[in-house]
């Protein structure tokens, strides 16, 4: 490594011939004079939401772009119309971009911060960005062509823990991520000094990255930096860290700028930009020219376009048909696993990633038990590192493979709400159809093992809601095969599915109690009815995942114990969630009771009251919904079964109705 290093910092400058020079600044005057006109149609109240310049740092972006290829990626931030520019060199785009208009790069729903164009993506969520990068980089290396991910990240981003995660799997799995860092000392308006401890370089070069220093004013050796560096990610496959010394002359947000004077000066006198501009060199007059010509044309253009018009999602209302259905006799986990193997084999761009995934352990509850046996290099062991190996799949999943992600316990999953909420389930939206980030995320949730407060969590309420994201819960009712074969066929965006701890050791309920058989709606994630054959139903039980066998008991203890007849609805999919289908069965019903593992208070069970209230209020009079105390879950078995919902409390609640 000290070798590379010393190889990364005294390049000699390579020779520029003049029409590399003239390319080089002609990005960067481009992004100086639009950015400006930015500042401008603000002030004029033409663009919508916020822009943050790079003026002062233009340099970085048309630097690093001249050693970029198509077929390679980029990622940039908050402050990427720069990198966009120099990459693309798409004016109207992103002029009609801000504007909100139609003919912005993602027809306006984007915005300042978010563009996507020929392999380039920005987000302005500060660090997650890197973890997806390293996935977009995990997928050129799998593709095996030589291409590269770069990733632009700025000082204050050192702050976020994620790109530590990021940056271990880069290196351990030598990608070929270049991850550029623009230090202007400034996050956002509190300088470096008071909240960056120790050297940056030596971060990245902790994780035996290769590192390199440039800035913006000696931009020439900026060159052959760049040059150097590339090409190592290129040609050896592994990731590097560029530190590029740069400075913010605008304002962090338009106008709220609060350093003193007496340290901007300096850098905008020395600005390289203003240098040349001062000059008054007829090359650079007419360049200007020419530049300020083509961004007045494309205000015009953007001006002209139309508004988006409102673009919902569809929601198809079928009409549900009920078929009769059987399961094979099995354990929950061994038809799991089967699944899995069966899905690889027959899909080569399926990968399993997640801890502890390869044999011998097989995964925490042995799901994965044999995969790396039959799939050794589509199957991946990783770091404790959550929200990295999540954005790691979406990056995957951008390139087309299908990623299948296993967080050893669900109450894991609030380390990756970030790359859920503010990444994955934003992209195809927001990038306007232009990509899909279908991973498959996958855990096991619930209580009854004594595992106590952190470990037996249902948390699946935290995830529903999201627009983008998927929401499955296996049960043992189903098969699981044809659901994860629809996820995988199917799916444009991001599926978390839950599995029940208890349920795997527990076979698939093929035995029903007597008089009562299984029925799954024509829905691509079936519904189950566990139907009485009589007219006569007093109770309808509704619960998903874990619950499916709990409720199969209490229907047949309702009926032994109480002359009640009961009815079962168990949902495979959770969110998103229509209870308009099973509107007629529950009207069957002088009860309807909901049952839920989770915490109650926003949970899916009141939405389906909230559903039912919408539907017909008349419905409410026969709700009760049974869920555990506001508490957490105890290690302790006796008392963790007392307050987890179990057959003889939801009797009780039953029968007091």
């Amino acid at each position: 490594m000290e070798s590379l290093l010393k190889e990364f910092t005294t390049s000699l400058v390579k020779q520029l011939t003049p029409e590399i020079k003239k390319r080089i600044i002609r990005k960067a005057l481009l992004s100086r004079f639009l950015e400006e006109k930015l500042l401008e149609l603000y002030s004029q109240g033409k663009l919508f939401g916020t822009v943050h310049t790079c003026i002062g740092q233009e340099f970085s972006g048309a630097v690093i772009t001249e050693f970029l290829q198509p077929g390679d990626s980029i990622f940039s931030n908050h402050r990427c119309h720069g990198h966009f520019l120099s990459w693309t060199e798409n004016v109207t785009g992103l002029i009609a971009e801000i504007m909100g208009k139609q003919a912005g790069v993602c027809s306006g729903r984007g915005g300042s911060q978010h563009l996507c164009q020929d392999g380039f993506f920005s987000n302005g969520i500060q660090g997650g960005i890197v973890p997806v990068a390293t996935g977009l980089a995990f997928a050129r290396k799998l593709d095996g062509k030589g291409k590269i991910a770069t990733v632009f990240i700025g000082d204050g981003t050192l702050g976020e823990g994620v790109i530590y995660e990021a940056f271990n799997l880069a290196a351990k799995w030598e990608l070929p991520l270049l991850v550029v860092l623009e230090n202007n000392g400034y996050a956002q308006s509190t300088c470096q000094t008071e909240t960056l401890a120790g050297d940056i370089c030596d971060r990245a070069a902790a994780f035996g990255i290769g590192t390199a220093k440039g800035d913006t004013w000696n931009w020439e050796q900026l060159y052959a930096i760049a040059d150097d560096l590339v090409n190592y990610v290129r040609d050896e496959g592994k990731p590097a860290f560029l530190q590029i010394d740069t400075f913010r002359l605008k304002a962090h947000s338009k106008g709220d700028d609060n350093r003193p004077r007496s340290v901007v000066e300096p850098y905008e006198q020395k600005d390289p930009l203003n240098l040349l501009l001062a000059e008054s060199n007829p090359e650079i007059i007419a360049l200007q020219q020419e530049i300020e010509q083509l961004i007045d044309k494309a205000v015009a253009e953007a001006e002209a376009s139309p508004y988006p018009e409102v673009k919902l999602p569809t929601i198809q209302e079928q009409k549900i048909e009920w078929q009769e259905a059987t399961v094979s006799k099995q354990r929950l986990v061994k038809a799991i696993n089967q699944t899995f193997k069966d899905l690889m084999q027959e899909q080569p761009k399926m990968l399993f990633i997640g801890e502890d995934v390869k044999s011998p352990y097989g995964g925490a509850f042995k799901v994965a038990q044999e995969l790396s046996d039959l799939f050794a290099e589509r199957v991946f062991n990783t770091p404790i590192s959550e929200a990295a190996i999540v954005g790691l799949s979406t990056g995957l999943a951008m390139e087309g493979y299908y990623p299948f992600v296993e967080i050893m316990f669900g109450d894991f999953t609030t380390l990756i709400l970030d790359q859920i909420l503010n990444h994955a389930s934003k992209f195809r939206y927001m990038y306007d159809e232009k990509v899909t980030a279908n991973a498959v995320i996958r855990t096991p949730m619930g209580g009854g093992r004594g595992y106590g407060p952190t470990h037996s969590q249902t948390l699946d309420r935290h995830f529903l809601g999201i627009p983008g994201l998927r929401v499955i819960a296996i049960n043992n009712l189903l098969e699981p095969k044809p659901i994860y074969q629809t996820i995988l066929e199917t799916s444009l965006d991001t599926t978390l599915v839950i599995e029940n701890k208890l349920l795997y050791s527990q076979y698939l309920r093929q035995e029903l109690p007597e008089g009562f058989k299984r029925f799954v709606s024509n829905e691509p994630l079936p519904t189950v009815w566990l139907k009485p054959e009589t007219v006569a139903v007093d109770v309808t039980l509704i619960g998903y995942g874990g619950m499916s066998e709990t409720l199969v008991k209490v229907c047949d203890r309702l009926f032994e114990e109480h002359d009640l007849i009961a009815q079962i609805i168990c949902p495979t999919q959770i969110y998103p969630f229509n209870i308009k289908p099973c509107l007629e069965i529950i009207a069957q019903s002088r009860i309807l009771a909901i049952v839920e593992e989770g915490q109650g208070f926003a949970g899916f069970g009141a939405e389906i009251v909230a559903q039912l209230a919408e539907a017909d209020a008349s419905f409410l009079s026969k709700v009760t919904r049974i869920v555990p105390p506001a508490t957490s879950i105890p290690a302790s078995g006796s008392v963790e079964k007392d307050i987890l919902p179990n057959v003889d409390k939801i009797i009780a609640a039953i029968v007091e109705m």
